[in-house]
């Protein structure tokens, strides 16, 4: 195995879900799951495959209470292939048996490669070799390459290749007591010799989708003549082959699939684009090739290069992977978010949350095109987060928790937990700190490519009406001559309200007001930055008013941050609750993750204690350099003593459970200064997260994204200190001895530059074809780079010519 690939050795049943999850295959528009062709959805295959952004919305009753669900919607599969020995039984069905079995999946290449031996019943024994891509760079198009030798047997070998629509949403355990039927009218047709087409329309949305299948033969390296024998049903239909084999003949089956639908732009009709593509596609190999290319361009784009470590490189390139696989090229064009659990499976029904937080910075310096594609999601879906305000008595945006089609609020009202049994109310809809995440992207965005032309037309009004939410909601306190922002859920999510208390929510989240003071501020710096046309424009159109400004400034600037003990409080009230016995809690269930859950089916509440199920207060050393919270506090008036980060940290550590995979990096990130040590062993633990499911049983339902993109963007900017602030690329490397030496590229403001970070010491490499010179930092020394120059910092920064 090397840096380059994920393989698997023999079966594992118990874990299928996770491999199929790992292995899947996408290109940002569509995404397969990596099950084997052979096996339907059985309770250990689950061959999911979906559209960006297709959702749709079905109603349940749970318990009595109306319950309306909008997901992303499982697509009719194109992969079902299988294959027998004459009248045996189909492979994949009892009376056939798998002797040896491995899968590998190419990143370099996003190829997905099955290697097998199998026997039937009577002793035929057949060897199979399997290849699979979802192009990277025709985004409508998979294809399927199956290569099978007949070991020790002649006769005739039958192929059965099929298009299913009878496919439901069916991958996560916990919803499948609610109805997962979202296709309907199914057509299915053989609209030429050897291709298939099925089409559907999601129940609610309306969305046509179609799927043609091209399927050829190849016996010995000359086509199998004869037409194929169509099947087809109400829900599927496929064609079937006969080719009379000799022991050693080797047969090789190609499946080109189409997948469209009427969501997507320059087409006539979703069936007869479909039909088309597969007719026009090339053979395999040539698909192949011209993927493979495209993915090579991807990789030039993040490179990323660690010489001491080739176990951690696998894994950070695997998630960059299965990040690039969810946010491409391809999916510039498009109107989607970033889902939380990527392309790759139905958990939080593919809903977009905060997780953009973890991504767009990462982006927006290697891919900027894809970060400014994920604002605009944002931007479409103002009118929908300005009425959500309005419903509230607000002004301003207020962005919901869990985003799909529209932007409304599809937050589950209920949840399940598994280990009661019981219905319980779901509250985290209130983490208005959502619309805060995605103001501080917009202008991470900003900072990072300096493109005016979005800052004025799209950017500045998200800030603003992010903004105007924040001073809106927040009330002033005469007895603490402060603002106080009441009834929220913080990032924490285990607390949703305090302990017997009839209203939902906690007052004062700390992360949630600084981050609000900070967004303010970034807000009127933007109205001062516009050309005074585009200012006198938007401040028209949105109806903003000098006094709104002015209590704008005003929040900004008295907003309260609750403090006890020397350290930032999660939210006001904090210091009241009780402490939990955790060293009685692990004895009894040992794993905490999920202690929110534990309480519950205890007959408790979590409410009541000092527990965190992530990072809360350190998200703000998270997002935030020292520098810019001791401003953002200072503007506050708040001034930050030195010791009240580090003591703040070691708090929080100790009552933290690391419910949510992002926890790991936040936590690696926040001591990567101070305790290098333990902020390695978190990022392993954040590396490990998926690839060894690490919260037993997640990973099946889809990968944690932001977990992928955050780890890879600790080695990006935590360890390299890389920041983008005030017209400057600023480092200050703190780069472990453990990983060697670190070689990467970004893009700051058009301009390439290579980075080498190992230690304390950092070069810079300006790339010829840069439009102009950037100015980089290190340690408040700074340089003019022009392009063809670099500069080393170690000591005094020294600038010489590439």
């Amino acid at each position: 195995m090397t840096s380059w690939s994920l393989a698997y050795e023999g079966l594992a049943p118990d874990q299928e879900g996770v491999r199929e999850a790992l292995c899947t295959l996408g290109n940002g528009y569509l995404a397969t799951r990596g099950s084997a062709p052979e096996h339907h959805a059985d309770g250990v295959h689950y061959p999911g495959s979906y559209v960006a952004g297709l959702y749709d919305r079905l109603v349940d009753d749970v318990d009595g209470h109306r319950v309306e669900n909008e997901s992303l919607v499982n697509l009719p599969s194109w992969l079902p292939l299988t294959f027998r020995a004459g009248d045996g039984p189909w492979f994949g069905d009892a009376g056939t048996q798998v002797l040896d079995h491995r899968q590998e999946l190419d990143l370099r290449r996003g190829l997905l490669v099955r290697t097998l031996r199998c026997r039937d019943d009577a002793g035929r024994t057949t060897r199979v070799v399997q290849r699979r891509l979802v192009h990277a760079g025709s985004e409508h198009l998979a294809a399927l390459e199956c290569t099978l030798e007949a070991e020790d047997w002649s006769g005739e070998l039958r192929v059965a290749s099929w298009v299913d629509g009878d496919v439901r949403n069916d991958g996560v355990a916990r919803y499948r007591r609610l109805d997962g039927r979202h296709l309907t009218g199914h057509r299915v047709s053989a609209p030429s010799a050897g291709t298939v087409l099925a089409t559907a329309r999601t129940r609610q949305s309306g969305v046509l989708v179609a799927v043609a299948a091209r399927t050829r033969a190849w016996r010995d390296g000359v086509p199998v003549g004869g037409e194929p024998e169509p099947v087809l049903a109400e829900r599927s239909g496929g064609e079937r082959l006969r080719v009379p084999v000799d022991v050693g003949t080797t047969v090789r089956v190609e499946k080109v699939a189409a997948v469209f639908t009427s969501r997507d732009q320059a087409i006539s009709e979703p069936g007869a684009d479909a039909v088309t593509w597969v007719a026009r596609a090339g053979p395999f190999a040539e698909l192949l090739a011209s993927h493979a290319r495209a993915w090579d361009e991807l990789w030039q784009r993040f490179r990323l290069d660690l010489p001491g470590d080739h176990q951690v490189l696998r894994v950070l390139r695997l998630h960059l992977f299965h990040l690039l696989q969810t946010t491409s090229p391809r999916s510039i064009q498009l109107d989607a978010g970033v889902p939380a659990r990527g392309l790759h499976g139905e958990a939080y029904r593919g809903h977009v949350l905060w997780d953009e937080l973890f991504v767009v910075p990462l982006l927006a310096l290697r891919l900027p095109a894809i970060a400014r594609t994920l604002l605009l999601y944002r931007h479409r879906r103002l009118p929908e987060a300005r009425w959500a305000a309005r419903e509230q008595g607000l002004r301003g945006a207020m962005f919901p928790w869990q985003s799909g089609s529209s932007g409304r609020e599809e937050s589950q009202r209920l949840h399940l937990n598994p280990l009661s049994g019981r219905w319980v109310p779901d509250v985290t809809s209130r983490q208005r700190h959502v619309g805060l995440a995605v103001a501080y992207n917009v202008w991470q965005y900003w900072e990072s490519t300096g493109d005016h032309q979005f800052l004025s037309h799209y950017g500045a009004e998200i800030l603003l009406e992010v903004a105007r939410l924040f001073a809106s909601l927040a009330s002033w306190d005469r007895a603490l001559d402060r603002y106080v922002v009441r009834g929220v859920v913080g990032p924490d999510e285990f607390h949703t309200g305090y302990p017997g208390a009839a209203a939902a929510g906690i007052d004062d989240n700390a992360y949630t007001n600084v981050l609000a003071s900070w967004v303010l501020t970034r807000a009127l710096q933007t109205l001062k930055m516009l050309p005074r046309h585009r200012s006198r424009e938007l401040t028209r159109a949105l109806r903003l008013h000098h006094d709104e400004v002015d209590r704008m400034d005003a929040v900004s600037r008295r907003l309260r941050v609750p403090f006890h003990d020397g350290v930032i409080s999660q939210f006001a009230g904090y210091q009241d609750l009780l402490e939990l016995d955790w060293e009685a809690y692990r004895a009894r269930y040992g794993d905490l993750q999920r202690l929110d859950r534990i309480l519950e089916a205890e007959g408790e509440d979590p409410n009541r204690y000092k527990v965190s199920k992530q990072a809360d207060v350190l998200m703000l050393f998270y997002l935030l350099s020292a520098e810019e919270l001791t401003e953002v506090l200072d503007r506050l008036g708040y001034p930050l003593e030195p010791a009240t980060i580090p003591r703040t940290v070691e708090y929080y550590l100790a009552r933290t459970t690391h419910g949510s995979t992002l926890s790991a990096v936040v936590h690696a990130w926040v001591l990567a200064r101070s305790r290098r040590e333990q902020s390695l062993q978190f990022m392993q633990r954040a590396l490990a997260s998926d690839v060894t499911d690490i919260q037993g049983g997640t990973t099946a339902e889809g990968i944690h994204l932001a977990a992928m993109a955050g780890s890879v963007d600790l080695l990006h900017r935590c360890y390299t200190g890389l920041e983008v602030r005030r017209d400057t690329l600023w480092l200050n490397p703190s780069w472990p001895r453990e990983l060697g030496r670190a070689e990467l590229e970004v893009i700051y403001r058009d301009a390439p530059l290579e980075l080498r970070v190992h230690g304390n010491h950092a070069h810079v490499r300006c790339d010829a074809s840069a439009p102009g010179p950037v100015r980089v930092g290190c340690r408040g020394r700074t340089v003019l780079l022009a392009p063809g120059e670099e500069v080393t910092f170690d000591g005094e920064p020294v600038v010489s010519a590439g």
